[in-house]
């Protein structure tokens, strides 16, 4: 229901729009149809009857009545197109702060190409039907019932033509909508598959072009792009019948309007004007209803769109504070208590099956396993960006459903396995951690990195500007200054999932003598494959098939644990084939 609000408060900001752009529609449409009016008085009146004085009153006012229905005409498009932005911004608006609710499950569920089309195609599709509706959708029905009294007022006989002709249009365009709003429907979906090609391949194109596999990525997006040519071809198709109908429908009408009129002129019981008239509401009956037909197709597309949007902007996010959240977290103790975790929510596809873990504040925490051993999905439920399936996680004594959940993570950093830099200055990118952060601080948190050295070689150094994704650094260098970011916010607990991969030993053993000697009251959790990386750990864990299989210091996991002996006799026997 709030998000419900949120938009109607939107429309309400142009509220004064949406109500003047169906007036001055309304006014531009008075003038419009009372012209062919006037048009056969001058015919009749001034032309045929020879009475000058008759042609130029008639004809001034003519050009006067066209000057304001085109005032009013502007006029409406103006605010039409000012509702109908302002709609778009707001709408576009309220999806994206929703999004920056959602948890990692809700981002899963959408998909990162799927909200994107959401905030842009969807939202462009709407647009235009808002605007459409607000303006084209008041005119049309307006201006037909207006022309067709007036045919009425002329000719009752002539007006009864009209009467057969709407019920055909009114049944085919209903038939036309419901062939091709599924489609549409359809279609929408694979533009989300689209982009998500799109985005994937530009944000892996370094590695398509070191592996020669442009072709192949031609191919791929090839296929998608078909599949929506094809289904767009097929909705299409089903919208084309509109055409054919329509016209139809308007010579049908014209020629019998003609052979009817040119009768009744015959006859004596029609005026030249009047048929004049008449063919000039004939063409303004039609044109509405072929706008109107545009409309509902337009509608049409839109409807797929609204219905993509609602489901996004309805979306809540499944982590919620609770009715009296805790605001401060105690300290950087953290334990797991018979603690299981599936992605689905689903218990016979538990990716963590029943972790029992104890670490106290201060503590430093090494985990090493193999691939898809759920190390990272382990640390995730620390700052709560999942929640536990069963069990309990507690940071400093209190379960982290519990917390308000910005202050439980205020004193959690992570440095995620895919962390990201932003496009901006390293000094930016580093404000993340802290906003109001001194340069004092900054060149702190980047030396505890080892990051500051590096940083001073650039020539503008802490102004030196990060392209999108940090494309301009090295991998070390990103996760150094990704590092760095995290230690600015002065947490209780810090995880590093496996964030030093991509830097030299020696360095790696400079950040964790750093980590030591200037925040030993930091819990630290640090994910690794290499053991020299964890070795001097409290404590470190072995993950294997979502379980903890073993638990101690280094020299008791080489006496007790033979995954982990394994594991450092085949990294120091590489080492020294190598030396």
């Amino acid at each position: 229901m709030k998000k419900k609000r949120g938009l109607a408060c939107g429309i309400q900001e142009f509220k004064k729009d949406v109500i003047l752009t169906p007036i001055f529609v309304i006014g531009e449409v008075a003038f419009d149809v009372l012209i062919p009016m006037m048009m056969a008085k001058l015919l009749d009146l001034g032309v045929n009857a020879g009475n000058v004085g008759n042609i130029w009153r008639y004809g001034i006012l003519l050009v006067v009545m066209a000057l304001v229905a085109l005032a009013f005409g502007a006029l409406s498009g103006r605010f039409a197109a000012r509702a109908a932005t302002g709609f778009s911004r707001n709408l576009r608006r309220e999806m994206y702060r929703n999004v920056q609710q959602f948890s990692f499950s809700n981002i899963d569920k959408f998909s990162t190409a799927g909200i994107i089309t959401r905030l842009t195609t969807d939202v462009t599709n709407v647009q235009m039907a808002f605007q459409m509706v607000i303006r084209i959708a008041v005119r049309c029905p307006i201006m037909l019932i207006c022309a067709w009294v007036l045919t009425f007022v002329i000719s009752p006989k002539l007006a009864l033509v009209f009467l057969v002709v709407i019920p055909i249009l009114a049944v085919g365009l209903l038939l036309v909508m419901k062939g091709a709003h599924p489609v549409f429907t359809r279609v929408f979906k694979k533009y989300d598959r689209l982009n998500s090609v799109v985005q994937e391949n530009l944000l892996g194109i370094r590695v398509v072009k070191s592996f020669v596999r442009e072709e192949h990525e031609k191919e791929k997006f090839g296929a998608v792009s078909r599949e929506i040519y094809q289904d767009f071809s097929k909705a299409e198709r089903i919208i084309a019948f509109n055409a054919p109908l329509m016209q139809v429908c308007v010579y049908g009408c014209m020629l019998l309007v003609s052979w009817l009129g040119a009768k009744m002129v015959v006859g004596g019981t029609l005026t030249t004007g009047e048929l004049t008239s008449m063919f000039s509401y004939i063409m303004m009956i039609l044109m509405s209803l072929m706008m109107l037909s545009m409309v509902l197709v337009m509608i049409i597309m839109a409807r797929a769109s609204a219905d993509r949007i609602t489901e996004l902007l309805n979306e809540q996010t499944d982590l919620k504070n609770g009715a009296h959240p805790v605001r401060e977290v105690k300290d950087g103790s953290v334990d797991f208590e018979h603690v299981s975790f599936s992605y689905a929510g689903d218990p016979g596809k538990e990716c963590l099956k029943e972790v029992e873990l104890h670490i106290a504040s201060g503590e430093t925490v090494g985990i090493l396993g193999g691939t898809g051993t759920s190390k990272t999905t382990l640390v995730q439920l620390i700052p709560r960006l999942y929640d536990a399936t069963e069990g309990s996680v507690k940071v400093g004594g209190v379960d982290v459903r519990d917390y308000d959940m910005e202050s439980l993570r205020e004193q959690v950093a992570m440095v995620l396995q895919k962390n990201e830099l932003f496009s901006g200055t390293i000094r930016e990118n580093l404000h993340w951690g802290n906003e109001h952060a001194s340069d004092e601080e900054l060149a702190r948190v980047c030396r505890l990195a080892q990051a500051d050295s590096f940083i001073r070689e650039f020539p503008d150094g802490y102004d030196t500007y990060i392209e999108q994704g940090g494309s301009n650094v090295s991998g070390g260098q990103k996760q150094r200054l990704c590092i760095a970011r995290a230690l600015l916010k002065k947490p209780k607990i810090l995880i590093l999932d496996d964030s030093t991969s991509a830097v030299d030993t020696k360095t790696d053993a400079m950040i964790r003598r750093a980590f030591r000697e200037e925040i030993p009251d930091t819990t630290k959790f640090i994910i690794a494959q290499r053991i020299s990386s964890i070795e001097d750990a409290d404590k470190i864990l072995v993950m294997d098939g979502g379980k903890i299989s073993a638990m101690g210091t280094h020299e008791q996991l080489l006496e007790s644990c033979g995954i982990y002996r394994e594991i450092y006799e085949s990294q120091t026997k590489g080492g020294e084939d190598h030396e």
